[in-house]
């Protein structure tokens, strides 16, 4: 199985992937964000973007290697990812659904407030605070067909663990 953390920047979803692979048995953190990195060097010049979601091979590559790594390890892969074009998220959930692997896309949210209270807390991503920042709107923008993809977790007044424990239950483990 895949469980898929979106959401966005300062929701919770790195802390609570690697909470899951408490929770769910087998469970391993995937982040597709290296897939992009991967393909940065090769691709931001020849075609640059704002985004490396919007480099078609990403979300051709993230599917891949989230199937390739399932097909050799099994258990249930956690990916930590925001994806907030619609568009973008059908074409990987429809990759993935194809390879025969079950997706639970969970969207973590929490207040504007929350939001940007964590993200300028934030001590290790510093360098992109004002790039998280500046994608609150887009992920308000977002959240009707969010919420009609996924289940929504409020993690506003939540600790990690229980978000955690909430999303595990629910995923049958």
């Amino acid at each position: 199985m895949i469980i898929w953390l979106n959401g966005t920047f300062g929701a919770g979803k790195t802390t609570t992937a690697a909470e899951l692979t408490r929770w769910v048995p087998g469970a391993r953190v995937f982040d597709t964000e290296h897939v992009g990195y991967m393909l940065r060097h090769v691709l931001e010049k020849a075609v640059p973007v704002r985004d490396f979601q919007e480099w078609p091979p990403w979300r051709t590559l993230a599917v891949a290697s989230l199937v390739q790594v399932h097909g050799y390890v099994g258990g249930t892969l956690v990916v930590p990812q925001t994806v907030l074009v619609e568009a973008y998220w059908r074409e990987i959930e429809a990759g993935l659904e194809r390879a025969g692997l079950p997706v639970r896309h969970v969207v973590l949210h929490a207040d504007p407030d929350t939001l940007t209270r964590r993200i300028e807390g934030d001590t290790v991503e510093t360098g992109a605070r004002r790039w998280r920042l500046d994608h609150l709107a887009e992920y308000e923008k977002a959240l009707p067909w969010l919420r009609a993809a996924g289940t929504v977790v409020d993690t506003t007044d939540q600790p990690p663990v229980a978000v955690a424990r909430r999303i595990a239950e629910s995923a049958g483990s």
